[in-house]
């Protein structure tokens, strides 16, 4: 994830972050499994924080704390939350182990896991399940692995970009495979929630008490 302390590659995703098809209706469908009486959330990969702000606005009795290492991403989200009271900005590379953050009841992030190795993904799910109090929610807002070379091919053309402009610190896996992960540590009600083709929302919560 070395290319994200690049002010430059920082930088051109932001540039295009705002123009991905379809993207605020995988937000859309990522607040809407947010519970209403939401105290702590935590986003990891905040970027500029467009997600967590999406998320206190709809959630305004809820506090947040963002997660991020890039110089220019933790810029924006000072500037963004500076004066917010009810906003956390945390400095940390997710190819570690999270720090002591406490607990949570929703955890969201949003286009950023994808940039870690396969084992460190299923790694920081576990991590995740160990922060969520009973009855949180986990939702990735994610770039997944197409199912064939063909489909990937007709992402890059929706998206307008073509294979020699792709973000080289992408690490793409498919659905099945992470949907699995989260099934096997002990997430329930666990599916794919939205998906337009390499875009996808994953979803899972740690069972309450009595069905865990």
């Amino acid at each position: 994830m070395s290319e994200w302390q690049s002010p430059e590659h920082a930088s051109a995703y932001l540039d295009r972050a705002d123009r991905v098809p379809n993207r605020s209706a995988g937000e859309a469908a990522l607040l809407d499994e947010i519970a209403a009486g939401v105290r702590r959330i935590l986003d990891l990969g905040s970027g500029d924080g467009r997600l967590l702000d999406l998320v206190l606005r709809a959630r305004p009795g809820a506090r947040g704390v963002a997660v991020d290492f890039s110089p220019l991403m933790l810029g924006r989200l000072n500037a963004r939350f500076g004066s917010v009271a009810r906003v956390e900005v945390v400095d940390h590379n997710l190819e570690l182990p999270l720090p002591h953050l406490g607990t949570f009841d929703a955890v969201v992030s949003s286009f950023a896991i994808h940039h870690l190795v396969h084992e460190r993904k299923r790694r920081l799910y576990e991590e995740i399940w160990s922060l969520l109090e009973p009855g949180g929610v986990f939702c990735n807002l994610e770039h997944v692995a197409s199912v064939s070379a063909h489909a990937h091919e007709r992402f890059l053309q929706a998206m307008g970009i073509t294979p020699a402009e792709e973000d080289p610190s992408n690490k793409l896996l498919d659905v099945h495979t992470q949907l699995e992960w989260l099934r096997g540590i002990g997430f329930a009600d666990v599916d794919c929630y939205w998906k337009w083709r390499e875009l996808a929302l994953l979803v899972g919560r740690r069972p309450t008490e009595a069905f865990s």
